[in-house]
């Protein structure tokens, strides 16, 4: 069922982080509601600031960062929250995969016994068994160890490991990398079943070949260069796509004739504030 109250929502979230290379701008500006009973899919290129989203919502931005804006996560404000705060909420109220899985795991132990370190932390009434088959993996899989997975694989067993207490507010970022078509489809439909039983789900993606075919998204937010240029219900931004990047986006699907999009995305390093698609379009590169 869908709720009209967001389990999560930023607002006005911009997120600057000091690096050796200059400023990285992650986020400006970003505001977004995730609501109970639906996936909300956030789509762009790679490097556009997509994952800092889910690193917000999870209180894991990187140290040294500078924050501005709001964060409200199961009806807290956790805009200013010290880290003994987010514990209580990891894990039993927001879940997260990473993109990145196969480094969360610790190389030295089976991923059966992390699996069961998880569940044990979360007191839930599951197995290991039960996870891995929730993800459409074999149970002997829990006796290998990271380095012995597929790089799909290990996204599977972070999704089954974010899943295991249910909880309402699920972080999915890039959970059909590496996957197969097939493969794909069983995760997205996950995805769908959790947020079915009540969950808000952010799904980050940039396969949005598999959002269109499938059908699995309520909502589509669309980012490029660390801002969302639209938002709105996945049929209208699918369909009647309103910015001119969503539709080069769209543009680009083998479905829609693979039209290249012109140019390079930009850097967010020292990247102009006053940046925009408009930029990229007219010059066939990315301008800084």
């Amino acid at each position: 069922m869908i709720s009209t109250t967001p389990v999560a929502l930023v607002d006005d979230l911009t997120v600057r982080i000091h690096t050796r290379a200059g400023v990285v701008h992650a986020a400006t500006e970003v505001s977004l509601a995730l609501a109970s009973g639906t996936i909300t899919a956030l789509v762009g290129e790679s490097g556009c600031g997509k994952s800092i989203l889910a690193s917000a919502l999870s209180g894991l931005l990187p140290a040294g960062s500078l924050r501005r804006g709001t964060i409200i996560v199961d009806g807290r404000d956790m805009s200013r929250a010290r880290e003994r705060h987010w514990q209580t909420l990891r894990g039993r109220t927001v879940g997260f995969a990473p993109q990145s899985a196969a480094a969360s795991f610790s190389p030295i132990r089976t991923i059966g016994r992390q699996l069961t370190e998880t569940i044990s932390a979360l007191d839930t009434a599951t197995t290991v068994e039960a996870l891995l088959g929730h993800v459409g993996l074999p149970p002997h899989l829990q006796h290998s160890y990271p380095h012995e997975l597929s790089g799909g694989m290990a996204q599977r067993i972070g999704l089954a490991a974010a899943l295991c207490a249910d909880p309402p507010l699920l972080l999915a970022d890039e959970p059909t990398a590496g996957l197969d078509p097939q493969a794909t489809a069983h995760v997205l439909r996950l995805l769908r079943a959790h947020a079915d039983r009540g969950a808000a789900v952010l799904l980050i993606t940039h396969d949005v070949q598999a959002l269109e075919n499938l059908g699995v998204a309520d909502d589509i937010a669309v980012m490029y260069a660390g801002r969302i240029v639209e938002a709105g219900p996945a049929t209208t931004v699918l369909n009647q796509p309103s910015h001119d990047y969503s539709r080069a986006l769209l543009a680009a699907l083998p479905s829609r004739g693979l039209h290249p999009i012109p140019g390079l995305p930009p850097e967010l390093t020292n990247l102009d504030p006053t940046y925009t698609f408009a930029d990229r379009a007219a010059t066939g590169r990315p301008t800084q």
